[in-house]
């Protein structure tokens, strides 16, 4: 890379999770098993969704690429974050950093928009259920997931285009398990508050509009919900909206938690922890969600199941 050139750091040294020698294999076979959960988790359920045409419908497409989103994400950290836990010094090169940093933007910013774009899906399936089928057709799903996946190109060459733009003097130690916009910033010699404004546009909008579309489409949906007559119809309509209410939760929650707290009340070792959250508990948890609250991928597990018993 050009910018290569202008920083006198050819590689980066990630510290890791946590210094303590006693807690390293630990946490090595602990996030071993995370990732583990993750792979076979967001694979499984993209199978699932690929193999069960009763499942081939707005909902289940926009499910099913979380999955890939959640799965590709842990992909792009839990590798590099494992050899820390086993290795003297994590190195990662230069470029190597900015890569990581791209797809780590790229695909934080395609679950953010992802998961506005499924709470779209269920204002349609329950405020206008009669005009589902038009409204959420192939055509408009497409175009909502190219605004999905464009957005998560935009969210990560502007990070990365940021970060590319600073110069790296000495210290080539970055105080995390990967590379990511906060660390790469303090680790700067000539870092400025325009980059600092760069980053906080960028994941305001990045986290901003994903959640006020939410918010919108949650609005509609109570509204809708509130008056339905029958408790039974209620509790139905609300079924249908409780796992992405807890996957936007995790999500956002953590993401926000990070992010949109200045670094007085946040120092650099607890974002840390936090960000923990949404690089490895979500893609984790997201599957078993989906999974665990719904009656169709459970019918749709059964009958994969019963498919390979009998043959």
């Amino acid at each position: 890379m050009a910018a290569e050139n202008s920083s006198s750091v050819t590689e980066f040294i990630l510290s890791g999770l946590t210094d303590q020698q006693e807690l390293q294999i630990p946490l090595f076979f602990l996030f071993l098993g995370f990732y583990m959960v993750t792979v076979v988790g967001n694979l499984g359920l993209i199978i699932l969704i690929g193999l069960n045409s009763h499942l081939h419908i707005p909902m289940y497409f926009f499910l099913f690429n979380l999955s890939f989103i959640d799965f590709s994400f842990s992909a792009a950290i839990i590798p590099k974050m494992l050899m820390s836990f086993v290795s003297k010094k994590n190195i990662i090169s230069y470029a190597g950093c900015m890569t990581q940093l791209f797809f780590f933007c790229f695909f934080v910013f395609s679950e953010s928009f992802i998961l506005s774009a499924m709470a779209y899906d269920r204002y349609v399936a329950i405020c206008n259920p009669l005009v589902y089928t038009v409204t959420m057709s192939p055509q408009v799903c497409l175009l909502l997931l190219s605004g999905v996946y464009g957005m998560g190109v935009f969210g990560a060459v502007a990070h990365t285009g940021n970060i590319l733009f600073l110069t790296f003097c000495a210290d080539n130690v970055i105080n995390h398990y990967m590379c990511d916009i906060l660390p790469l910033l303090e680790l700067s010699c000539n870092g400025s508050y325009i980059n600092v404004l760069v980053v906080v546009i960028v994941v305001t909008i990045g986290i901003g509009v994903p959640i006020v579309a939410i918010f919108i489409s949650y609005g509609f949906i109570l509204s809708s919900i509130l008056h339905i007559s029958s408790t039974e119809g209620r509790s139905k309509a609300f079924g249908t909206c409780s796992s992405h209410i807890i996957a936007v939760s995790l999500f956002f929650g953590s993401g926000a938690f990070m992010y949109l707290k200045p670094p007085s009340i946040l120092p650099l070792d607890q974002g840390k922890v936090s960000s923990l959250f949404y690089t490895i508990v979500v893609p984790m948890f997201n599957p078993l969600i989906y999974s665990l609250r719904n009656k169709d991928v459970k019918l749709a597990l059964k009958r994969t199941l019963g498919r390979i018993s009998f043959s």
